[in-house]
């Protein structure tokens, strides 16, 4: 259709849940694509103007995806962009001859000399109904008629664009998945793998007891059966196609994840002179994936141990909060900022805490616990006075009732 005015506002009303759709796409600012170019020609092929554009209107700004064009820059201020009125309706925007509107003179590329006389954008809008941009073509002259077979080409050029950013979303998400996959499967690995090593070493650096050799052999077995585990984890992962973590649930009381811990954990606190002190008095058991959470206390009681001093005292405590119950991990190590506090749980998130033994840390770890837990329903927050006055990290999980309780 030909707009027959000009609107004085050029936000619409649902701009804040449009611009939080565009920017699921990840498409602002990135650098220029062959099919977005192709998009782009073909619809200056098709109106056989001057100039022709994919773009996508962000807050306060146009951005250029494809620019067929002898502007130089890849945005402009979205107050002077003829796009920012074509996404306030669904149906195509054409000025057949901008100087017609006063209004339109404000944009200093129509009012420039050899500006834009000639406008027709379609709006390129998501499946959910949000106008997130266009493809428009430009002319420095006007024309007085515009066929319906050009503006039908319009439109399906920007449905074309939407598939194209769909499917690019779909190929990034699954690219993300197989990443995530990878980087979790290595930093499962790790723990269990320096445990094999140590027990190993220590079989094999002096003469041991029967019952000791028994005892080794047993943990070294256990860590082999926890890689085992993870590597299936990960295969079950990648053969779902939604890539959803099945949980396999089973009733645990915390006495079994407790022991699970000292259990693991018994070498690694040796080698620092740590001790760990457990308190609980809570009876309520869980219905969780055993591994996952294990998985999750795992990576909280490494890091208790790696940022807290030789000889300290590291402390499991556990309580009932409402419904759930809150496992807390507390230790009088080098503590975290307000910084580090804003920033725990992001993945790859770099912290100011430097671990006490020179230990490796890779910044994984809590987005998984956090991950983990969110599965189950559950919450994971952090604590802490600041630099070297410690911290404590809790996970808070769904408790069921009390063993005796059970029926």
């Amino acid at each position: 259709m030909t707009s027959d005015n000009v609107p004085l506002n050029l936000i619409p009303h649902n701009d804040s849940e449009r611009l939080e759709k565009l920017l699921r796409y990840d498409i602002l600012y990135s650098p220029a694509e062959k099919a977005f170019d192709t998009i782009a020609l073909l619809a200056k092929e098709v109106f056989d103007t001057s100039s022709a554009f994919v773009n996508f209107v962000d807050e306060e700004q146009v951005f250029f995806k494809a620019n067929i064009s002898a502007i130089e820059t890849n945005k402009i201020k979205r107050q002077d962009s003829l796009c920012s009125i074509t996404i306030l309706n669904k149906a195509i925007t054409v000025f057949t001859d901008t100087h017609s509107y006063p209004a339109l003179l404000a944009s200093p590329y129509v009012s420039a000399r050899n500006g834009i006389r000639f406008y027709a954008g379609a709006p390129i809008v998501t499946h959910e109904g949000y106008q997130i941009g266009t493809v428009c073509v430009i002319d420095e002259k006007p024309r007085s008629t515009v066929s319906e077979k050009q503006l039908n080409m319009l439109k399906m050029l920007a449905d074309l664009t939407l598939e194209k950013l769909e499917s690019r979303l779909a190929h990034r998400t699954n690219v993300n998945a197989y990443d995530d996959r990878m980087h979790r499967l290595v930093h499962d690995l790790k723990n269990p793998i320096t445990s094999i090593l140590a027990y190993s070493q220590i079989l094999a650096s002096r003469s041991l007891p029967f019952e000791t050799q028994s005892a080794l052999g047993s943990k070294i077995e256990r860590s082999s059966r926890a890689i085992e585990q993870s590597l299936n984890n990960i295969l079950e992962e990648a053969s779902n196609d939604n890539g959803v973590i099945d949980l396999k649930l089973e009733i645990i009381t915390f006495e079994e994840l407790a022991k699970f811990i000292k259990s693991t954990f018994e070498s690694a606190l040796a080698n620092k002179s740590q001790t760990l002190e457990i308190n609980c008095d809570a009876k309520e058991t869980f219905k969780i994936d055993r591994r996952r959470i294990e998985d999750a206390l795992t990576n909280l009681m490494s890091n208790a141990i790696k940022y807290s001093h030789v000889g300290s005292v590291i402390y499991i405590n556990c309580f009932p909060s409402g419904a759930d119950i809150v496992i807390e991990f507390k230790d009088n190590g080098v503590g975290l900022s307000e910084e580090d506090l804003s920033k725990l749980f992001i993945k790859f998130a770099k912290l100011s805490s430097i671990p006490t033994g020179n230990e490796r840390s890779n910044g994984l770890g809590l987005s998984i616990v956090k991950m983990l837990v969110e599965l189950h329903k559950g919450k994971v927050w952090a604590t802490s006075e600041g630099k070297n006055r410690g911290s404590s990290f809790f996970i808070s999980l769904p408790a069921l009732k009390p063993i005796g309780m059970l029926s």
